[in-house]
């Protein structure tokens, strides 16, 4: 299994377990579900004393997306203007971040124009997402962006594709 990691913060985004699209060469997209989490209902074969009141302890269980919970990431918040300045600022660092790779120039220009056009398509239907961040809440990461597919409840995500490492386990 590959676990991506975020290039500039380390923290874990999302792994090969999920069903990656290549959208334009330039980012990943993922299906994700709605998983509950919370409810353990263990049964030990006991049967309850008459005299005991019945213990109800309410349920703690809520509906979460699994690669949103698996991966612990956390909900923030972006307006267009403050969303395009991360974005560029991201940008550049991922660009520095190539080059220290090894990454040939043809690389690096076929992300950068890539970009600007991929996020074109992210500003003109900006209302529709919502943005995640790591685990380290590190605002110099990446922003990792949930929106739902046409029928309106599966959630996927999105991630950029150079913004990644990966990680063997």
């Amino acid at each position: 299994m590959i676990i991506f990691k975020d290039i500039i913060t380390g923290d874990e985004i999302l792994s090969d377990s999920y069903d990656l699209i290549d959208v334009d060469g330039i980012a990943y997209e993922a299906n994700c579900a709605r998983i509950t989490v919370g409810v353990d209902n263990i049964d030990i074969g006991a049967n309850a004393s008459a005299e005991e009141q019945e213990e109800t302890a309410e349920d703690a269980a809520t509906t979460v997306i699994d690669v949103v919970h698996s991966f612990r990431l956390n909900e923030t918040s972006f307006d267009k203007k403050s969303y395009l300045s991360h974005l560029k600022s991201y940008m550049k660092t991922v660009k520095t971040k190539l080059g220290e790779k090894g990454a040939s120039e043809d690389e690096i220009k076929a992300f950068e124009k890539g970009a600007q056009g991929f996020a074109k398509k992210i500003v003109a239907n900006f209302k529709d997402y919502e943005f995640l961040i790591g685990e380290s809440m590190d605002p110099d990461g990446m922003v990792i962006l949930l929106n739902y597919r046409e029928d309106g409840t599966t959630p996927y995500i999105t991630v950029w594709k150079h913004g990644l490492t990966e990680m063997k386990v």
